[in-house]
């Protein structure tokens, strides 16, 4: 039997992290925390209140003016301490990932790389932050733009990728001055415990960096506050657009709500078949589907029935070679979803499907588990057919490892299903014909473009688009490589200087 290394080797009592100190909730309600994968509880996490909320926001509001006045290369130093703290602790983050989550520890290590890579970026902000200006704009006067920190940032983050989505946000804000309250998902609140006890161990100002664990309270409280200044949101389109950005908004708040998603994989009859057909395995059941970045609509192009059935099987192949299991298991390839409910859900959407004319090629809901394990999220990977773009499993976000075969005559047919459906996060297209990948990249209405790429996942220095339902808001999250796209237009805001001497 393989012997598998938990980090967490008992049950955590886990606490908020406000002014620099860790402080109990001012609650008595608890929430556990389980591994799916065992179903065994790792952490208790407080459902914490109004009042605890208040006393981050109160430390941040506190902590700003002397940190706003801290030189921007001496704030990166700190995140350079950050990067190197990051990197000596790289697994046991990606095994608290894997732990809390499911993911396997390929894909937590590819996380937690992913969210130190935003830390590196940050460390530029010396470059990042620079303003521009202009001599003689008339006679004797010159012009400039200063960029500027505003104050208190909050972050409301997904379970689906407890230690990276938080990184999309804090080391920006904190970079270009701004003080922090963050609320983790209650599902996985140990990758941000463990990330909040090395910023307290690099010696952060008290206050510049805060964490509240909780629910809809802590929530509320976050995106209505007056001294919060802006909201960083990732998570389902209806909370995104109705709660966050909406009372958000309506409060004079920025807010940026990376939201739900549809993704299409558009299937030229000139890919690579192999190839493509492998980065399917990666785009459609990595994360086992819990991903925005997740392929949900595979869409064959053409009517070509010899390349039809060549590619399906060559999918169906590679599918049912996925081993399914406990994610610390290096063997395994794909992990249990985050929970019981989680797994219902999709296995309604299926049922569903089916009673819509959907058929099976893989029938994932009765899984096959790697080792001793019980079945409770657990699914394989399901391929559905005979899908049409009409129906409600093409139409919504499953959020699972299930993928839906369409058929289409030709590549403008594909994008207007693109088009058809309301979320814009991301869409790929498979090819060896650059007039048609051109074609797609240009016409196609999402955010996140991929060229024979499965998950079209912007690096730490580009930002992470979304259009239509996929986002709502002022700036993306991350970088944004001019200064004004991404996090930095977003926790910055621009002062012009006109200025004559006599």
């Amino acid at each position: 039997m393989t012997v598998l290394e938990e980090p967490i080797k008992e049950v955590l009592t886990l606490k908020n992290y406000i002014n620099g100190e860790w402080v109990e909730a001012k609650t008595d309600e608890i929430r556990d925390v389980v591994n799916p994968a065992t179903m065994k509880i790792i952490a208790r996490v407080p459902r914490s209140g109004a009042e605890d909320v208040d006393d981050a926001i109160q430390a941040a509001h506190e902590a700003f003016p002397k940190w706003r006045r801290t030189p921007p290369v001496t704030r990166a130093r700190y995140l350079f301490r950050l990067k190197t703290a990051l990197e000596e602790c790289f697994e046991e983050l990606s095994r608290i990932q894997t732990m809390e989550h499911g993911k396997t520890i390929d894909e937590s290590r590819g996380e937690t790389r992913r969210g130190i890579e935003m830390v590196e970026v940050a460390c530029g902000i010396p470059s990042l932050m620079m303003g521009y200006n202009l001599e003689d704009i008339a006679r004797g006067i010159d012009e400039y733009v200063l960029r500027q920190p505003l104050g208190v940032f909050g972050c409301i983050a997904p379970f689906n990728f407890p230690f990276m989505v938080p990184l999309w946000f804090l080391p920006f804000a904190i970079a270009t001055g701004n003080t922090f309250v963050l609320k983790p998902s209650s599902e996985v609140p140990n990758s941000q415990t463990k990330l909040h006890e090395i910023l307290d161990e690099i010696g952060l100002p008290p206050g510049v960096v805060n964490m509240v664990h909780g629910g809809r309270e802590v929530v509320s409280t976050l995106i209505s506050h007056p001294d919060i200044r802006g909201i960083s949101f990732v998570g389902s389109t209806h909370i995104g657009k109705n709660i966050v950005y909406k009372t958000a908004s309506a409060h004079g708040k920025r807010v940026q709500a990376q939201t739900g998603a549809k993704n299409y994989m558009i299937i030229m009859p000139d890919c690579d078949i192999d190839r493509t057909a492998r980065a399917m395995m990666t785009s459609f059941f990595g994360n086992t589907g819990q991903r925005c970045l997740s392929g949900a609509n595979l869409v064959i192009v053409g009517e070509d029935a010899v390349f039809y059935n060549r590619f399906m099987k060559s999918i169906v192949s590679y599918t049912k070679r996925i081993n399914v299991g406990y994610g610390l298991d290096e063997r395994v390839q794909m992990g249990p979803v985050r929970s019981p409910d989680k797994k219902q859900r999709i296995i309604e959407y299926i049922e569903g499907a089916i009673d819509d004319g959907c058929k099976f090629m893989i029938d994932g809901r009765k899984p096959k588990i790697l080792g001793p394990y019980p079945d409770t999220c657990f699914l394989n990977p399901t391929i559905l057919k005979d899908v049409t773009n009409d129906m409600k499993v093409a139409q919504e976000e499953i959020f699972g490892p299930v993928m839906n075969v369409i058929r289409t005559k030709n590549l403008d047919d594909a994008i207007a299903l693109v088009h058809e459906n309301p979320y814009g996060n991301a869409s790929s297209i498979f090819t060896s014909n650059g007039a048609a990948a051109r074609k797609f990249q240009y016409e196609v209405e999402v955010g996140n473009v991929g060229i024979n790429i499965g998950i079209a996942a912007p690096m730490a220095f580009f930002p992470f688009s979304g259009m239509k339902d996929s986002f709502f808001g002022d700036r993306h999250g991350q970088g944004g490589g001019h200064g004004f796209e991404g996090a930095i237009g977003f926790y910055t805001e621009s002062k012009v200087v006109i200025s004559r001497w006599w």
